[in-house]
């Protein structure tokens, strides 16, 4: 046994489990040594996952460098964009267990965009490539470089799941496919034309400011959502909510079975608010465009009402919240297959879930952000193609 097999080691067992425990018991176990045996090699756990984070930048520097100079040397800006995203895609594709360490990382601000980039440009990739391209065609705002990374990681972990990469590796024409999948979406969203999706934003906006929002949640729930917003969904305890509400933690039990009843009827029952506020918007138009802007608005403004909600939901971005059968309470990830979008009329139910969820999960990241809902719905309907110069 040496540091390369404890490390990859260490991917494949807290990656499974998406970094919930990340103990050396565990990672001892999946080795058949023990606990002492791992000191020798690293004094402790932080000096473990420090090596982690350095060999997966070696090598996803090593695997995209040379694409970074090919789009250098592209007079098309396009090419050079697809050759970037073709890349990277191609990395993570093949890598399931290195892009749930990056998700997580990323989200959990372990490793911050900055600092990521400062360690690959020491590496020889310069992540400012990116935006020199995108710049010669494009307007190459950061917001929207940042909903094409937040769109590959989505869609790149949504494949994952679907193969289950973790237990079936994907071929080569499977990884084909979703590169392309993810190329054509980035480029051109979903696939409107750029006069068919012109709304009035101010007044769209406006009917949805006009409609009633009961914001307020009773004690229990909103106890519970501060106390994930504060600890995130696995840590979060029983007792920690009781202490919010002045209570002991045996009274709560009259309210919940335990712990995962706890989340689960928070998660369902707020789900079931931003459904009903958002399709209260989505009535006030019966043209599909606006009604997506209309629903997209509608659930900024429900969620930018309850902020512990939208911490809580930032929890659930890249993890595996386990919180039983969802049965029709995934219909939170459905919410956008109620508009009559023509460009994927035709698409399979599971396109039109994912194209719904992915929509969601771009707001939930601009709403993090701090950024412009009309630039995500720009982004969403024409892709790079609504940020021409």
């Amino acid at each position: 046994m040496n540091k390369t097999k404890i490390i990859d080691a260490a991917f494949r067992v807290w990656g499974r489990n998406f970094y919930r425990k990340t103990s050396l018991s565990q990672l001892a176990g999946e080795l058949g040594v023990s606990k002492p045996a791992l000191y020798r090699h690293f004094k402790s756990k932080q000096a473990l996952t420090e090596a982690m984070t350095e060999q997966f930048l070696d090598d996803f520097a090593a695997s995209i460098r040379d694409d970074f100079e090919k789009a250098l040397d592209e007079n098309d800006p396009d090419k050079g964009i697809s050759t970037i995203i073709r890349g990277i895609c191609g990395f993570f594709a093949q890598n399931v267990y290195a892009l749930l360490f990056f998700l997580i990382n990323i989200y959990d601000h372990k490793l911050d965009g900055f600092s990521l980039a400062q360690q690959l440009k020491s590496r020889g990739v310069d992540m400012a490539v990116i935006q020199t391209i995108i710049e010669k065609k494009y307007i190459g705002d950061p917001k929207v470089i940042r909903l094409v990374f937040a769109t590959l990681s989505f869609l790149m972990a949504n494949f994952h799941k679907k193969n289950k990469s973790m237990l079936n590796p994907p071929n080569d024409e499977q990884i084909k496919k979703i590169i392309d999948s993810i190329c054509l979406i980035i480029e051109h969203g979903i696939g409107y034309s750029i006069n068919e999706v012109a709304v009035d934003f101010e007044k769209l906006e406006k009917q949805v400011e006009e409609m009633a929002l009961n914001s307020e949640s009773e004690p229990f729930f909103k106890a519970v959502a501060e106390a994930v917003a504060q600890a995130g969904p696995w840590d979060v305890s029983m007792e920690m909510v009781a202490q919010k509400l002045g209570l002991s933690k045996s009274s709560l039990y009259g309210r919940f079975k335990n712990r995962k009843d706890m989340l689960r009827r928070l998660f369902v029952t707020e789900f079931k608010h931003i459904i009903e506020y958002a399709r209260q918007g989505i009535g006030k138009s019966t043209n599909a465009a606006q009604q997506l802007y209309l629903g997209i608005f509608s659930v900024a403004t429900y969620l930018r009402s309850r902020p512990e909600i939208l911490v809580a939901m930032s929890w659930i971005r890249t993890r595996k919240l386990d919180l039983g059968k969802p049965g029709k309470d995934i219909e939170i990830f459905r919410l956008f297959e109620d508009i009559d979008i023509e460009p994927v009329r035709e698409a399979t139910d599971e396109d039109r879930q994912r194209i719904s969820h992915w929509i969601l999960f771009l707001l939930i990241n601009i709403l993090t952000s701090n950024d412009n809902i009309r630039l995500l719905y720009k982004f969403v309907t024409l892709g790079l193609g609504g940020f021409k110069k």
